[in-house]
């Protein structure tokens, strides 16, 4: 093999490996065994088990990111979240070994590897649609990325349940989530107010 042809060798069986078993539970050997090298070709290539983590890492979220950002390029807010759900979700069942990697924990070290910084790097993306919207609707658009966060948070959550449970397809998936999603929307308030909940008297 070339050196190009070898790293990338070690990206796809790194990523087999890390979405079975996680960072922590992976050894060096293990990667290098299951390449068919020694482990001074994963060091010569990428640091260590840290650097080939890293670079599988970013290269998931790079993929997460492009595809929901195409999917939500037009139409209207509904229909471009709801595309974002479909696109989302379609990333979970065709590439289920990315998926994994990103849904273990990683290790602190890995900056953005894990799934909190997928959330926040996905909900970015799509805080301009919530922005457009809520300011055409005469709502604070500074309060959009609250939103735009928690129901991306929804939908990554969702992703993860159906990974296990693949019975109901994409589309479907998504139907309901924006149908949650934009009916909860639809009715809200300008202003939200907290519900005032008496607190319990103490006993004596």
């Amino acid at each position: 093999m070339t050196a190009a042809e070898r790293r990338a060798q070690l990206i796809e069986v790194g990523r087999e490996v890390f979405a079975e078993k996680g960072y922590e539970a992976v050894a060096v050997e293990e990667l290098a065994s299951a390449a068919g090298v020694s482990k001074p070709v994963v060091y010569e290539h990428f640091g260590g088990k840290e650097g080939l983590y890293a670079v599988i890492i970013d290269r998931e979220m790079e993929a997460v990111v492009r595809t929901v950002s195409d999917a939500i390029g037009e139409g209207t807010p509904r229909e471009r979240f709801e595309q974002a759900i479909v696109a989302f979700l379609r990333y979970v069942q065709d590439e289920p070994d990315g998926f994994a990697v990103l849904s273990h924990d990683a290790p602190t070290t890995i900056s953005g590897g894990k799934l909190a910084s997928l959330l926040s790097t996905v909900g970015t993306r799509v805080e301009d649609v919530f922005t457009q919207a809520f300011a055409a609707a005469g709502y604070d658009r500074k309060t959009a990325p609250i939103y735009a966060q928690a129901l991306i948070g929804m939908v990554v959550y969702v992703g993860r349940w159906w990974s296990d449970h693949p019975k109901l397809s994409a589309e479907e998936v998504a139907t309901h989530l924006s149908a949650l999603s934009w009916m909860g929307l639809r009715h809200l308030p300008k202003k939200p107010q907290r519900v005032k909940v008496p607190r319990p008297k103490k006993k004596r």
